[in-house]
């Protein structure tokens, strides 16, 4: 009753001219951004406070568009405690490179996303799309909700909590020759040191009899 009362009054002020029409269809299609529209959902939680402790509410709130790939609550609870105790205490580092491999530039609908396309994170890394038996996965993580729409872009919910690649390990110089295993090497050089002083030895030896001659 008090909803149709309220609905009674807004059509009465419109229809007297109190409140342009395009102000309240304005007020009608108003969306929230990307951070308020996963603080409403309630459950995303874990991502929020993540997302705080990154500092990266505002890029979330900036112009955009983005691409959210959302983890749950329960895709964090799938981690281990520790982990997640050790990110939240280094929230520059870890905490913000994940994070921002969730994200992708621009607005990319699920009508857009086919098997083995790959997109370039705001990390910097790539991800890759899986279609397949009627289901959609982001590296290894299930999108199990599509096309949340916001006034900066639009989320997509998955079920884990995907990582960026491991850093390269770093380029080992190239080894010429066979190489040999390090007692090997130890050995072939005791033997060339005996050999060397048992020449000088005898190098002796020959002289002091010519001398003696």
């Amino acid at each position: 009753m008090k909803r149709f009362l309220v609905y009674a009054c807004v059509a009465l002020m419109v229809a007297l001219g109190f409140v342009p029409v395009a102000q309240v269809a304005q007020a009608q299609t108003t969306q929230a951004d990307i951070v308020d529209t996963a603080v409403s959902a309630g459950s995303f939680n874990t991502l929020v406070a993540a997302v705080e402790a990154a500092g990266l509410v505002e890029t979330l709130k900036g112009e955009g568009p983005f691409t959210v790939f959302a983890p749950t609550d329960d895709a964090f609870a799938a981690l281990p405690k520790e982990t997640i105790d050790a990110l939240l205490a280094d929230p520059t580092g870890d905490l913000t490179q994940i994070l921002l491999y969730h994200v992708v530039p621009g607005k990319v609908m699920a009508a857009d996303v086919t098997d083995g396309l790959e997109a370039t994170t705001v990390q910097g890394s790539t991800v890759k799309f899986t279609v397949a038996d009627g289901k959609v996965m982001i590296n290894d993580a299930n999108i199990v909700t599509t096309d949340i729409e916001t006034s900066n872009g639009v989320i997509h919910v998955i079920d884990a909590v995907i990582l960026p690649p491991a850093a390269e390990e770093p380029e080992t110089l190239p080894v010429t020759g066979n190489s040999l295993p390090y007692g090997t090497n130890l050995l072939i050089v005791m033997a060339i040191l005996v050999a060397l002083a048992v020449v000088a030895l005898v190098g002796r030896r020959t002289a002091a009899v010519r001398i003696d001659q």
